[in-house]
């Protein structure tokens, strides 16, 4: 089987040492984000890892931002949630979400300053803004079973300003989600999801309106890219411990397989930890082993052979 070896995209620099880093993720433009709080303390976590969290509320933050450029640094204040994503928008604003409070998601001005609080639910697992303004939100079993009914239908549409456009409504008599696989957010403010138990994925248009594709069997994904007819699924589950892109062309309904290859670090070592991993259209960016380091595949890239020469799986 070929290799398809991520690319080294963006790195916080050593100079940040000092402020843990509560969040981190890639926007709609490009660039990566990490969220800096310079007073936090270490929680543990009977679920996973120790995460970290600011001692006092509200709190400031440091914003730092690079697409492999030098970093740019924009400072927030009065930050009153407990992070778990964040996203800038088009026109510079941020968006920090997380923390079980009501109104657990808070705008920030270009200038930093706090703006709108608002309820986008507990248990958002992907939060991800368009480059048309628009936010879209996918949840975890506890958004989705939880008490907080916002996120009962597992992936919900908002406008720029925090306000819902809509739920999902599963096309096909397909089940309503369970728990999310993944979530891509494409350019012309349309998005792909593959969610359990679903077994196809579906497309989604700006308004609503939901198409879906039989997907590989087997394939859980917790990637997708996109472009044009074809998409490639980023494999994670037990029948593909390592992590494995699946490349498809969406035809009547269904994804042709076209190939698949073995996802490794820039320097060939297979990744089989996980990270977290971000679909952009055609782009997916994976977080690396830290927090600090984030790549990319780009499978329709000058740079990318594995997925194009792969005899068909």
């Amino acid at each position: 089987m070929r290799k398809a070896a991520l690319r080294p995209y963006a790195t916080l620099p050593g100079p940040y040492d000092a402020a843990t880093c509560l969040v981190t993720t890639v926007d709609a433009r490009g660039d990566a984000l990490w969220l800096l709080c310079p007073d936090t303390e270490t929680v543990p976590n009977p679920y996973g890892t120790p995460y970290p969290r600011p001692r006092r509320y509200p709190y400031d933050a440091r914003l730092v931002t690079s697409d492999g450029t030098p970093p740019v640094e924009r400072a927030l204040t009065g930050v009153r949630v407990r992070p778990s994503a964040l996203d800038v928008l088009p026109d510079g604003r941020v968006l920090v979400v997380g923390g079980s409070e009501t109104r657990n998601a808070q705008f920030f001005g270009r200038d930093g300053r706090p703006g709108r609080r608002f309820g986008l639910g507990r248990g958002a697992r992907r939060v991800l803004a368009d480059r048309r303004g628009g936010l879209w939100s996918a949840y975890s079993d506890e958004g989705i079973h939880g008490d907080d009914p916002t996120g009962a239908a597992g992936l919900v549409h908002w406008d720029g300003r925090g306000n819902r456009r809509w739920s999902l409504t599963p096309p096909d008599g397909l089940p309503y989600p369970v728990d999310t696989h993944a979530l891509n957010v494409t350019d012309d403010g349309t998005a792909w999801f593959a969610y359990h138990p679903s077994p196809r994925l579906l497309h989604l248009g700006a308004d609503g309106r939901a198409t879906s594709w039989e997907a590989a069997p087997g394939v859980r994904p917790q990637g997708i890219a996109v472009h044009g007819t074809e998409i490639v699924l980023l494999a994670d589950g037990v029948l593909h411990r390592l992590r494995r892109p699946h490349r498809r062309r969406a035809s009547d309904g269904v994804l042709e397989p076209l190939g698949e290859a073995r996802l490794t670090l820039p320097d060939g070592t297979p990744l089989t930890r996980y990270t977290d991993v971000v679909g952009r259209g055609r782009r997916l960016y994976v977080r690396g082993r830290s927090v600090r380091q984030w790549y990319v595949l780009d499978a329709w890239s000058e740079e990318a052979d594995s997925l194009h020469r792969i005899s068909p799986s």
